[in-house]
């Protein structure tokens, strides 16, 4: 199977395993998640899944919502009241504590709020996303107030980071999130404890979040995790 097909597998599986109907559902963002999201689309629309109440992570998965017809809501909703019964989303990276790095589509300040009110957390990824240390090969974004720049750099620098201010395609100048926030994108030369790391990132002023998704254990944060492999077999791993 192509890297595609497999992400199509655990996608499907994932939601064909976890996603019931009258759940309230947070739905994440990227390439796989969006599979996933189509295929709850599809469920609603032949009657196999019903009374969906969804929330979405980004601006992308919004208007695929949108245009398949599921039902959208806000955290602040009193539908929702500030809980979910389940989150689904990818990730660039996961080690073997299900910790993740997210955010490479720039939606981390939300996929993390999602996760944090989900009573249960899937991330689903194909084999490659694998690590064995975060933060070596895929880059960590992090998001900052726009007049933080400089500032936030170089506290990241004296963390150990490489550190890039992620610049947009087909737009002049840099990335702007859904917040209105700037992206940095940072590397590390050797392995890091990404529990600390997360904490020291996150107490930079300026710093709005990380994308290390590291726990702590006791809420969903440590998710399950789907994982896709070339055999056309899915590994789930709690």
């Amino acid at each position: 199977m192509n890297q595609n097909e497999i992400k199509e597998a655990v996608a499907v599986y994932a939601a064909d395993t976890l996603v019931k109907s009258s759940m309230k559902l947070g739905l994440g963002s990227g390439s796989t998640a969006i599979i996933a999201v189509r295929h709850i689309g599809a469920l609603l629309k032949n009657g196999k899944l019903q009374n969906i109440k969804a929330v979405s992570t980004s601006f992308q998965t919004t208007i695929e919502c949108e245009n398949l017809g599921i039902p959208l809501y806000t955290l602040n909703s009193r539908e929702i009241n500030g809980e979910l019964d389940l989150t689904i989303d990818g990730a660039d990276e996961a080690d073997a504590e299900n910790r993740c790095i997210k955010g490479g589509g720039g939606a981390l300040l939300l996929e993390k709020i999602t996760a944090y009110a989900s009573n249960k957390y899937a991330i689903i990824i194909d084999e490659s996303k694998i690590v064995q240390n975060l933060g070596l090969k895929f880059p960590v974004p992090v998001e900052v107030i726009p007049e933080a720049r400089l500032t936030v750099t170089l506290c990241l620098e004296k963390l150990g980071a490489e550190v890039k201010l992620r610049e947009a395609v087909r737009k002049a100048g840099p990335v702007i999130t859904d917040n209105g926030n700037l992206l940095l994108d940072i590397l590390f030369k050797k392995p890091i404890d990404p529990v600390n790391m997360e904490a020291e990132i996150k107490a930079i002023p300026g710093v709005v979040e990380n994308g290390f998704f590291t726990g702590p254990a006791k809420k969903p944060l440590r998710p399950v995790i789907f994982i896709g492999h070339g055999s056309g077999r899915v590994e789930q791993r709690d």
